[in-house]
């Protein structure tokens, strides 16, 4: 046996090693924050569901970005809520609507901060669905043509990044030819390429009033049940021209995760989700849990799974705990 010469415990005796071996950690540089921006000025209404998140004025939005440059998080992912809803979307595509309007303050306030958009139409629909319907069936191809648009008035606004969250076959080429066409062949696509049909995206779906109308989106996100499809989803957006690649949500598929990691050569984000975030700041209210230990251990997890990149509403949160972590041990102030 390898007891008493092998001593695991050895390696847990106290803080400085457990530092030096410490196989996964989570940093600011691996954090988006995600933001809910809406019409109107002065306007910060927080999200029931979602304690401490909130839907934000062009104005608070730009405060929002300042306070993540401050804190050392290098990216914001915007999503619009408009005034005006019909059965195309057609404010996800105005080049004057609200999210492209967010761009361009934020680009002109915080031009160091990467601005990542939300490329999808349901927020913009009368019928909440991420694809134009008809006859009760949500149509695949037509809509491509809708969320290039949408892209490219995003790239002209000044997004770095727009990631295409509607799950419609094809929509990463048809986006790319669109951007690559039209003067913008630097621009990142960040594709949720394996988004599956989740319970935990309830919260969300108030906070962007983004709820379908009618039967749900099982016809178009992923079954739960299949982990092989995704590295085919993953895989044929890679080849459309796909910079980046998502898992969504993260915590119930943090096998998934490990699986993209493993299978391709790009980098790979994960989507802690809305549900994910409730869950645990409803158990910490409740005191159910540490919830500042929770916070951390479920995004460390996320990125031991393999993800580069994580998108999460404890982005803010997480990055305080970081800083002021790194302001113990080098004696020098934190950023924010």
């Amino acid at each position: 046996m390898s007891f008493p010469i092998h001593r695991s415990r050895r390696l847990r005796k106290n803080e400085a090693i457990l530092r030096l071996v410490r196989e996964t950690c989570v940093s600011t540089d691996d954090l988006v924050y995600p933001l809910f921006v809406c019409e109107g000025k002065a306007v910060k209404s927080e999200i029931s569901s979602m304690p401490g998140n909130y839907r934000c004025s062009i104005d608070n939005i730009v405060k929002e970005a300042r306070e993540c440059r401050a804190l050392g998080i290098p990216a914001i992912v915007l999503f619009g809520i408009p005034d005006k809803k019909d059965a195309r979307g057609s404010e996800a595509y105005n080049p004057d609507g609200i999210l492209q309007r967010a761009v361009r303050e934020v680009k002109s306030a915080v031009p160091e901060l990467l601005v990542i958009t939300d490329v999808c139409i349901d927020e913009y629909t009368d019928h909440g669905h991420c694809g134009l319907v008809e006859n009760g069936k949500i149509l695949n191809d037509p809509t491509l043509e809708l969320l290039s648009r949408m892209a490219l008035t995003h790239a002209e606004a000044g997004a770095d990044i727009v990631a295409p969250s509607d799950m419609m076959d094809g929509r990463v080429g048809a986006i790319r030819r669109t951007l690559d066409e039209s003067g913008f062949a630097d621009t990142v696509i960040l594709s949720y390429a394996a988004k599956y049909a989740s319970a935990f995206y309830g919260p969300f779906r108030e906070a962007a009033d983004s709820a379908p109308q009618f039967g749900d989106r099982t016809s178009y996100q992923m079954d739960p049940a299949n982990g092989a499809e995704a590295i085919r989803e993953v895989m044929q957006d890679i080849e459309e021209g796909a910079d980046i690649v998502m898992v969504k949500p993260a915590l119930a598929y943090l096998d998934i995760i490990r699986q993209v990691r493993d299978s391709c050569r790009v980098p790979v984000a994960a989507y802690n989700v809305s549900g994910e975030y409730s869950m645990i700041r409803a158990a910490a209210d409740k005191q159910w849990l540490d919830g500042e230990r929770a916070m951390m251990e479920v995004l460390l997890s996320i990125k031991r799974a393999g993800a580069q990149i994580v998108l999460t509403y404890f982005a803010k949160a997480a990055a305080r705990i970081i800083n002021e972590r790194q302001e113990h041990r080098d004696g020098i102030p934190a950023r924010a």
